[in-house]
């Protein structure tokens, strides 16, 4: 599966970056350790991202099989409804027709 890029920023970008200093610059020390903070964080995500991608993969194919499963079984249990109707109806039709003959 291809991973679709969601930053504009890779970690390389972010590790390689060069502030230009001025006068006042920031200190040297505490931008790189922003940046390696940042870096981890991107880390994170990437990881986070594979895993709920194939999470979501194993999801679909898992809501296939079942729904393949589901599709098998309804005629099963649409033909042993259909027979327990029958077969209600008839016990009915039986006691209507030979009700009082039965109980004598």
């Amino acid at each position: 599966m291809a991973q679709k890029r969601i930053s504009r920023l890779t970690q390389k970008d972010i590790l390689e970056k060069d502030f230009k200093t001025g006068l006042r610059g920031y200190s040297q020390e505490e931008v790189d350790q922003f940046l390696d903070q940042i870096i981890k964080d991107y880390d994170a995500f990437e990881h986070r991202i594979d895993w709920l991608e194939k999470e979501v993969e194993r999801l679909k194919k898992e809501a296939v099989t079942l729904t393949e499963h589901s599709k098998r079984q309804q005629p099963q249990q649409q033909t042993g409804n259909t027979n327990y109707d029958i077969l209600r109806r008839l016990s009915n039709l039986e006691k209507h027709v030979f009700g009082s003959k039965l109980h004598e």
